[in-house]
This record gives structure tokens, C-alpha cells and sequence, in this order.
């Protein structure tokens, strides 16, 4: 259960780093609620499963999830560059994260 909360924070993670993009600074109401709803959420639930798995692996994984998708999301929706070396480098860190779970002994 630990491993599915995880994903959901890094999810949320996701969410929340986006939508920072559109807070303006945190000077827009609702998309600086939400955003600021997401970190909460977000935290909550990484520290909950940090309760049962390593802090490294957990935190780990939770950055890379989002650093990954806020990448892909940025590329995808965004318009931002989608270079070969950034399709890279977002794959490198997907590499990592199931390193990080397949090394963590849970």
C-alpha cells in the first residue's frame, strides 16, 4: 500500500509543480489554492508512506515521478522543447526510480 501512495504523492506532485506555472506568483486565487491544496496533499501522503519505506527510496522516487512528469507534461501540453537529450535525460530518470524500487528490499 506503502508503494501506491507513493505514486499518488508523486502525482500530485506533478500536478502541483504545473500548476505553480499558472499561479502567476501566487497572486491568482483558485490556481494557488489548488496548487497549494496538491503540495499538502502531496506531502501527506509521501510522508505516510515514508512511515513504512526507506526515506531515500521514498523521497526518491517521489522526486523523480515528478520531475519526470512535470518534464512530459511540460512537453506534451506545454509547448516546451522536446529535444532527443530531454526524452533522454526524463528516460534516465524513470530508469532511476525503478532502480530505486527494485533496490529498496520492499
Amino acid at each position: 500500500m506503502a508503494w501506491v501512495l507513493l505514486v499518488v504523492a508523486g502525482l500530485l506532485e506533478v500536478g502541483w509543480s504545473i500548476g505553480m506555472k499558472f499561479t502567476d506568483g501566487f497572486t491568482r486565487l483558485w490556481p494557488s489554492v489548488f496548487t497549494g491544496a496538491g503540495i499538502v496533499a502531496s506531502m501527506f501522503l509521501l510522508s505516510y508512506a515514508a512511515k513504512s519505506l526507506p526515506i531515500g527510496t521514498a523521497y526518491g522516487v517521489w522526486v523523480g515521478i515528478g520531475a519526470a512528469g512535470a518534464a512530459v507534461v511540460g512537453m506534451l501540453v506545454l509547448g516546451e522543447p522536446a529535444t532527443a537529450a530531454r526524452i533522454f535525460f526524463v528516460a534516465l530518470l524513470l530508469v532511476a526510480v525503478v532502480g530505486l524500487k527494485a533496490t529498496s528490499g520492499h
